[in-house]
């Protein structure tokens, strides 16, 4: 009997009970603990065709382009999603969520496009062993940039570094990660970027500035403000992510 590290196509295709041409086109990841509300909101933007092959994963098309959308929290269920739907024919997957600022140049509504991932997050590493950072598809910056410019979008390019122990930073880590150049810190886009890396596939990340770490704020001392600005750039990131979401289809 195979294990899941020799799973061909046609077996993922088994496990998910579909045929080839239900395969998305791309698909966004999204990292965050509450799942519900995304869920009800995705399954609205993509309702034609929609099927549902995960508890936390809608999968309908828009604009013509089959996409995909999971709720994941963390590298290890960011990781899952990946690997299961890029084995199966997945080309572009878009890792949205919320990220710790790292750079005072860096406001909250600002919309992080990542160029790079450090792999701190416990799982890339075995996708990528040989490597410690992980690069986002530059035709997918280039494409998210140009977006953002058009549409009069605040934004900065920059790196993340990716860990699976938010509870345990310190201002002195903080404080080395901001000298040492990281824009943010987050929970799953090495993760994801890495994985699609391993199987050929093309991967970004869209990221929300959920608490700017770097001037002493934390995601436990929001304000009315921050939560209005924080809901106003998950919007846009949306909207970013479903333009980049329909590239595939045009590339």
């Amino acid at each position: 009997m195979k294990l899941y590290g020799e799973f061909s196509k046609q077996d993922w295709l088994h496990v998910f009970g579909i045929e080839e041409d239900k395969v998305p086109a791309s698909f966004i990841i999204h990292g965050e603990w509450e799942h519900t509300e995304n869920i009800i909101l995705w399954k609205h933007t993509l309702e034609n065709e929609m099927w549902l092959p995960k508890w936390n994963t809608v999968v309908g098309s828009y604009e013509g382009t089959s996409i995909g959308f999971a709720n994941v929290y963390g590298s290890p269920m960011a990781s899952t999603i990946t690997h299961q739907f890029a084995s199966i024919g997945t080309e572009s997957f878009i890792q949205t969520g919320y990220f710790g600022g790292l750079t005072q140049d860096m406001k909250y509504g600002d919309i992080l496009i990542v160029n790079e991932a450090l792999m701190q997050d416990g799982v890339s590493h075995w996708y990528l062993p040989n490597e410690t950072t992980v690069k986002s598809d530059e035709t997918l910056v280039n494409a998210a940039i140009e977006y953002c410019e058009k549409k009069g979008y605040h934004y900065i390019v920059g790196t993340i570094l990716s860990t699976s122990a938010m509870l345990l930073e310190t201002r002195e880590m903080i404080d080395d990660w901001s000298r040492s150049g990281y824009a943010g810190v987050d929970m799953e886009t090495a993760t994801t970027l890495a994985v699609a890396k391993y199987f050929n596939k093309n991967a970004i990340g869209l990221l929300n500035l959920s608490d700017h770490l770097i001037a002493g704020d934390t995601i436990f001392s929001y304000t009315e403000e921050r939560e209005q600005i924080e809901s106003q750039t998950d919007e846009k990131i949306r909207e970013v992510a479903l333009y980049l979401a329909t590239l595939t289809n045009k590339r």
